[in-house]
């Protein structure tokens, strides 16, 4: 087995956002190790997949260790994994909550540890976190529980930045605005579209685009890029 190719383990891989990660990857010429609940075995012999609820730390050590298996190395870690759940403060459960909590704080917390003590030992890395564009409020959008995570990522991604920075391990997030995935239904994409003063949602590639610019941008760390159409400067 060569491990002279770098190799990236991307979390919620299985579709949207996190499938369109996984190529954009392969066309940097990484292998790839690609989890969430549902993904499917892939043809492509440099794509690993592992199925598992990334909330737990179990499905964590199981990626690190395929990762290390079939590549030999991890050299970047992408947190995309997250879900979202709307509605008025005071109507969410407390199963919402742990819902929430459980894929983006805890998914964040257990592979990110793991997968840190690996990419230690190649001198350098990248992690990237999906977050989300929380900066402003946007009435009717229901985002509190929202903000209560991804706010949490992108201070978490500024903090790792400086405390890895002398390990050459750089740290950054990208905070899509609403995104065409199967999350949103067809139908509300045009309501969805007027939250950006760009006037549309966004593509899966845009955000992928953004993390493989952060992935080459070397002199980068603690930084939080928003694609977002512009919702986070007001509207």
């Amino acid at each position: 087995m060569s491990t002279s190719q770098k190799v990236a383990i991307v979390t919620g891989a299985s579709q949207g956002i996190g499938a369109a990660i996984v190529q954009a990857y392969r066309r940097l010429g990484f292998r790839v190790l690609a989890t969430s609940r549902s993904i499917k075995p892939s043809d492509d012999a440099d794509i690993a997949t592992v199925a598992g609820d990334i909330g737990e730390r179990d499905t964590a050590q199981r990626v690190v260790a395929e990762a290390l298996a079939r590549f030999g190395r991890i050299d970047t870690l992408v947190n995309n994994a997250g879900i979202f759940i709307g509605k008025p403060f005071t109507e969410y459960t407390v199963e919402d909550y742990d819902a929430k909590m459980n894929v983006n704080m805890a998914g964040f917390f257990h592979i990110t540890q793991l997968a840190l003590k690996e990419i230690e030992k190649q001198g350098a890395g990248h992690v990237v976190t999906v977050s989300g564009s929380i900066d402003n409020g946007v009435k009717g959008s229901y985002t509190a529980l929202a903000a209560l995570s991804k706010g949490g990522l992108n201070a978490a991604t500024r903090a790792l930045a400086i405390e890895y920075a002398e390990k050459r391990i750089r740290f950054n997030a990208v905070a899509p605005g609403v995104t065409r995935t199967p999350m949103h239904a067809q139908e509300r994409h045009a309501f969805l579209g007027s939250f950006h003063p760009l006037g549309r949602i966004g593509e899966p590639d845009e955000v992928a685009d953004a993390i493989t610019f952060l992935e080459n941008a070397g002199f980068v760390t603690g930084e939080v890029i928003h694609v977002d159409g512009g919702q986070h400067a007001g509207r």
